[in-house]
């Protein structure tokens, strides 16, 4: 067989190889995680604005930069449970780590984990601080008498500037601690989860 005719033939093979591993759309996984995120977010919604009402300023504040602190904190283990190799979790689970079965676990599963840590935990949080946002602005222009417009455009600016610069940092330290922030996460869950 000539060289350029066993290339044509492995080159198929591969394609087809590549075709067949693909793994189609999980439309039940879709449908769990929407009416989760439905109901998530009806009850934080709920909590937070039960909290706000009964709270003065500074806990309201404290309350907004643990959300967003949350909302950063999750993004990165969504980042991290993509990037995580699965050779060391591997390694680690055969010496039976603690947490190292899970983190296994959870890299297989990489776009369920990273789509509700990313998307359904951060857009809560985003939420949440959007409305903690409106609240905080609405005490600040009622017991000062600030501008109320002015003061919600100087609040909405702070939590989207801390927001975004913290993602962008959370971000960066995901890619490159990835496997040590996916570890202390698996650790950590696996304290509820016995078989892990």
């Amino acid at each position: 067989m000539k060289k350029k005719e066993y290339k044509e033939k492995y080159s198929k093979k591969v394609k087809k190889k590549k075709v067949s591993n693909k793994k189609l759309i999980d439309y039940k996984w879709v449908g769990i995680i929407t009416i989760c995120a439905f109901f998530i977010s009806i009850l934080f919604s709920f909590l937070s604005e039960l909290i706000i009402d009964n709270v003065g300023i500074i806990i309201s504040l404290i309350l907004l930069i643990v959300v967003i602190f949350i909302g950063i904190l999750f993004d990165m283990i969504g980042i991290s449970v993509t990037v995580a190799d699965i050779k060391t979790f591997n390694s680690m689970a055969s010496r039976n780590v603690k947490g190292a079965k899970l983190a296994v676990k959870f890299i297989k599963n990489a776009d369920k984990l990273s789509s509700f840590c990313n998307d359904v935990i951060g857009d809560i949080c985003g939420i949440i601080s959007g409305a903690l946002c409106s609240s905080i602005a609405l005490m600040l222009a009622s017991n000062f008498s600030f501008e109320n417009f002015i003061t919600t455009l100087i609040i909405t600016g702070f939590v989207a500037a801390l927001t975004i610069g913290g993602k962008a940092f959370g971000k960066s330290f995901a890619i490159n601690k990835s496997n040590i922030i996916l570890y202390n996460f698996s650790r950590f869950i696996s304290f509820f989860n016995l078989s892990s």
